[in-house]
């Protein structure tokens, strides 16, 4: 079972020993203790003051075989009840399933797809030391900022095949596969589907990623910042509401149009409703993160938290959602200019939990979306020369191209 920081807890039990009619018990505590295994102060706020065992019950379709296990061995998820049989309130399948139930009510699915960054790093066995981007079948460690690199993933071809063949065996419906901008960061992308079926998915690739990378003397860490001048990894989360009854997106207008509906802003969270105490993701997320670290100069964008589609777009180029067939939402993106990288595009499921915004057309801009990405990218390329290729520039549709480590204007003069 997953505890609250998405650690695998649970029993190794033999075969022949494992009964679907007795269970498995686990303290509740689990639940109440750090990631380090420390205990809070409020710990007997969280559990009952007999610090009981919670009853485990395996869910069937869990099941999966374990393939790095040197015995034919496999492993299942198991749901927590307390001892009267109601399911533990601080187990997180049983707080998904709540908000699940929440949606069922109100006529409602979620459709969700997770993206992981997690960082490959050197061994380190003396935690007082930094930790260190791994040397890949080249033989020397990432120095340089490689987005959406080919080669840079190349260099860890051997770990990432193991990775994939791990992943099919265990029937994780892992995607994508890209290169961040940090030192032997990556990002692994999931297929479109219900919650708590990626939920569990995800939980189980940490693990297979760990074992992938530690059979080739490397480990993979997915920490939020575990590199002091490195960027920091995230979960993106791409959500989408369908109705239940015919499977339509309920984010989209009335009748195809092409507006958003008035529920995508109650769900999202628009400033105006914000301030005027109203729901959505932006209100939680003050309390989803409690802290935020800003860097100063560095524009306004590097903080963003949620983007939403550029609707008109995803629907010209027949990407308007997930529809009743259950075909996944793909994602748009625009053709880089060779040699740089690629600038994927928010997909067109509504709501996508990201670090950066889409890049904004002027009135003027054709709309014809091959010339304006073929326009967009022509002016980014100016910047980016002028900048000497630092890596890091934008281009405004008003400001004009911009250095985005020094935020000065980077235009190039007439001569």
């Amino acid at each position: 079972m997953p505890d609250i920081t998405g650690n695998a807890r649970g029993k190794i039990i033999p075969a022949d020993k494992f009964s679907h009619d007795y269970g498995t018990r686990l303290p509740e505590g689990i639940f109440a203790t750090t990631v380090t295994g420390e205990f809070p102060d409020d710990y007997y706020e969280l559990t009952s003051p007999s610090d009981s065992d919670m009853i485990l019950r395996p869910d069937a379709d869990t099941v999966r075989m374990v393939p790095w296990a040197t015995d034919p061995t496999a492993q299942v998820i198991h749901d927590c009840f307390t001892k009267t049989g109601e399911p533990h309130e601080l187990a997180p399948r049983n707080v998904l399933r709540r908000v699940l139930n929440a949606y069922a009510e109100l006529g409602l699915r979620p459709v969700v797809a997770p993206e992981l960054e997690f960082f490959l790093v050197q061994k380190n066995t003396d935690p007082d030391f930094p930790l260190l981007p791994p040397a890949g079948r080249s033989g020397r460690p990432e120095t340089a900022r490689q987005s959406y690199s080919i080669d840079a993933v190349n260099e860890f071809d051997p770990i990432l095949d193991l990775m994939y063949d791990y992943c099919d065996a265990m029937k994780l419906d892992v995607d994508t596969l890209i290169h961040e901008s940090g030192a032997a960061q990556l990002e692994v992308n999931f297929t479109h589907a219900n919650a708590m079926d990626l939920a569990d998915q995800v939980f189980l690739f940490k693990r297979t990623m760990r074992e992938s990378a530690m059979r080739h003397g490397i480990y993979a860490t997915f920490l939020a910042k575990p590199m002091e001048n490195e960027p920091g990894s995230a979960m993106h989360i791409h959500q989408s509401l369908l109705r239940i009854s015919d499977g339509s997106n309920v984010f989209t207008g009335e009748h195809g149009g092409e507006d958003f509906s008035p529920l995508f802003g109650h769900y999202t969270g628009r400033p105006a409703e914000v301030r005027a105490g109203g729901n959505g993701i932006l209100r939680a997320e003050r309390e989803l993160l409690p802290s935020a670290d800003v860097r100063r100069g560095l524009p306004e964008q590097c903080a963003l938290g949620l983007r939403q589609p550029h609707l008109r777009a995803a629907r010209a180029a027949g990407y308007a959602g997930e529809h009743a067939g259950g075909k996944p939402v793909r994602r748009l993106g625009c053709q880089p200019l060779p040699g740089h990288r690629r600038h994927h595009w928010p997909p067109a499921c509504s709501a996508s939990a990201s670090r950066a915004p889409p890049p904004r057309r002027s009135a003027a801009a054709p709309r014809n979306w091959a010339t304006t990405c073929r326009a967009r990218w022509a002016r980014r390329w100016t910047g980016w020369k002028a900048a000497r290729n630092c890596g890091r520039c934008w281009a405004s549709a008003s400001a004009g191209p911009m250095c985005r480590s020094s935020g000065r204007n980077t235009r190039p003069s007439s001569a």
